[in-house]
């Protein structure tokens, strides 16, 4: 059933599953009352006997479903190729686990260091660092860590590279002593059946490469209370050693962190009444540790032995600040701002350079965008308004860059735009320019906006033209019939009507603007390159992917803010790319 709908000429509109859900509702509503007679009826059925409004109600879901369906591998390409990446690079702005992940002990015990005291953290601190960095430096993780600290203080990744390779001096000290009293504490056997538990002893033994992974390490009953730090040391060493290294516990001497952790038990707790495996080896160790005459080392002392870089309070003020898992670091970074213990502060002067970068993209992007609608819009008019067969034949032309290869024309205009290139070299032979004076347009801002206007051109003039071709010329002749000039004409009737057409163009060629990195980086030189080179090179070279995902996010916002100021002001209704 149609409607007709309107005051003035009616049209029908055709009747949808809706109109008839509704249509079976309103009936249904109707007929549930009484009806001739007092008799009542039930609601109106369908012809399986189930109720209309219910079945057509199933019938809607289906139909919704089926759509669903035919546009699901669509939304899925989406998620997978467009949301996906920008929900991973808005993670990695403000991503900072590997801190507290790689040091869990240092930036737990360093919550409770005050920096502004100027005194560097208590031993247990170091004594916590020596364990975390021993144990990433085994996993090859604490270049990593050092890594990600460097991009905060400069030095930093040196720094752990370095105390990676000397922390086993510090257990060498006691390892030779220990071993010195006895053999023991040099094979692997001795500490299995000290630390480890009897049952599992037994089912390692039994165990053989058939049989698949290693039973895991557990603790005998009873040890962590003895030695709390050698048992925690010794089973973060079996477990290494079992799932990383894929060697028996009972085939390997402990590291030498392991013997470090004996030595602080001993000299902490008295094991004179202890009476389990290995009384005996334990008993004497522990007596060696109570001589006088027993060396021992400070760790603090161990560690500005290293490198005396560890003495610098701005270390472990910059850990202590990166120790979250999660940091507006990143985007401070971004904005030429720091984390400090008193909150965001600007950079010194020298190093600020990526808010310069931000406006430096902005206004060459804006400029490109003007030059290419100055020089797109005459191309594009002519292109309207010609014969067709002539028409096609000019927008090879305007199609010819895109068979050519963006590095082969961004290099030509390096070659062109030098001071010894083509353009120069016409100057001067036409006496416009001394040849002492030669024009610097290359490794500059001109060079960019030469090239990239030259690129960018066609996604100009390819919107316009499609507008302007779709303007009936009848509006033209129409005004000049009614005796306005061809000014006139062209400003008051022809130029509103290709202003959709200008506007398509303008987002399309600024939003591309804006994320080059090629030709700003080939022809560019040092201040002609965009905030996409930088990022660029944070992601290849520096592989600081924080700071690249944070300056991506800003950028985005940016288009974004810039795309809702244009909507208000112009309208994004009034843009389109044709008829």
């Amino acid at each position: 059933m149609s409607t007709l709908k309107g005051t003035g000429p009616q049209t029908a509109d055709a009747p949808t599953p809706e109109d008839a859900f509704h249509e079976a509702a309103a009936l249904e509503d109707r007929d549930s009352g009484p009806r001739h007679g007092g008799a009542a009826d039930g609601p109106v059925l369908a012809a399986d006997g189930s109720p209309l409004k219910k079945s057509l109600n199933r019938s809607l879901r289906m139909q919704k479903m089926r759509a669903l369906m035919l546009i699901a591998p669509l939304l899925l390409f989406v998620l997978v190729t467009f949301i996906a990446p920008i929900a991973d690079m808005l993670f990695r702005s403000v991503e900072n686990q590997i801190v507290a992940d790689t040091l869990p002990r240092t930036t737990a015990v360093l919550q409770d260091w005050d920096a502004d005291t100027g005194e560097l953290p208590d031993d247990p601190v170091w004594e916590a660092a020596y364990n975390d960095i021993f144990i990433a430096a085994e996993r090859k993780l604490h270049t990593r860590l050092g890594t990600r600290l460097n991009y905060e203080l400069t030095g930093v990744s040196s720094l752990f590279r370095k105390s990676g390779r000397g922390l086993d001096d510090i257990g060498e000290v006691y390892q030779d002593q220990f071993e010195d009293l006895t053999k023991d504490w040099d094979e692997a056997r001795p500490w299995a059946e000290l630390m480890g538990d009897p049952d599992w002893i037994a089912a390692q033994e039994a165990w053989s490469e058939e049989d698949g992974p290693m039973p895991e390490f557990q603790l005998r009953a009873g040890i962590a209370e003895v030695l709390p730090v050698t048992a925690a040391s010794y089973q973060t060493f079996a477990r290494f050693m079992q799932t990383e290294e894929g060697d028996s516990p009972l085939e390997e001497e402990p590291w030498t962190q392991v013997h470090w952790a004996l030595y602080t038990d001993l000299a902490a707790n008295d094991l004179s009444g202890y009476d389990g495996p290995r009384a005996d080896m334990l008993k004497a160790a522990d007596a060696l540790v109570d001589d006088p005459e027993f060396e021992t080392i400070r760790v603090r002392d161990a560690f500005v032995d290293f490198d005396e870089d560890w003495g610098n309070i701005e270390v472990w003020r910059t850990i202590q600040i990166y120790s979250p898992n999660y940091t507006a670091g990143y985007f401070l970074n971004a904005i030429d701002m720091q984390k400090t213990p008193d909150g965001p502060a600007l950079r010194d002067e020298d190093e600020r350079i990526y808010g310069l970068l931000f406006q430096r993209t902005m206004f060459m992007s804006m400029v490109i965008t003007f030059s290419c609608i100055l020089l797109g819009y005459p191309i594009a008019y002519l292109l309207s308004n010609l014969p067709m067969r002539t028409a096609n034949l000019l927008m090879i032309l305007v199609l010819l860059p895109f068979w050519t290869s963006l590095l082969v024309r961004t290099s030509a205009w390096k070659v062109m735009l030098q001071q010894q290139g083509v353009i120069n070299d016409v100057l001067v032979w036409l006496g416009l320019v001394a040849d002492a004076n030669r024009l610097e347009i290359i490794n500059n801002q001109i060079g960019t906006i030469v090239a990239m206007t030259h690129i960018l051109l066609p996604f100009m003039i390819l919107p316009m033209y499609s507008v302007m071709s779709t303007i009936p010329p009848s509006y033209v002749r129409a005004s000049k019939s009614l005796g306005a000039t061809n000014w006139t004409t062209f400003w008051r009737v022809y130029f509103p009507q290709s202003v959709p057409g200008i506007g398509a163009g303008a987002i399309l060629v600024f939003i591309l603007s804006i994320g080059y990195y090629i030709t700003p980086e080939i022809v560019g030189g040092r201040t002609g390159t965009f905030i996409s080179n930088r990022i660029a090179f944070h992601i290849s070279s520096s592989l600081n992917w924080g700071l690249a995902a944070a300056l991506g996010a800003i950028l985005l916002a940016v288009v974004l803010i810039l795309y809702w100021a244009y909507d208000r002001i112009v309208g994004i209704d009034n843009v389109k790319l044709g008829g």
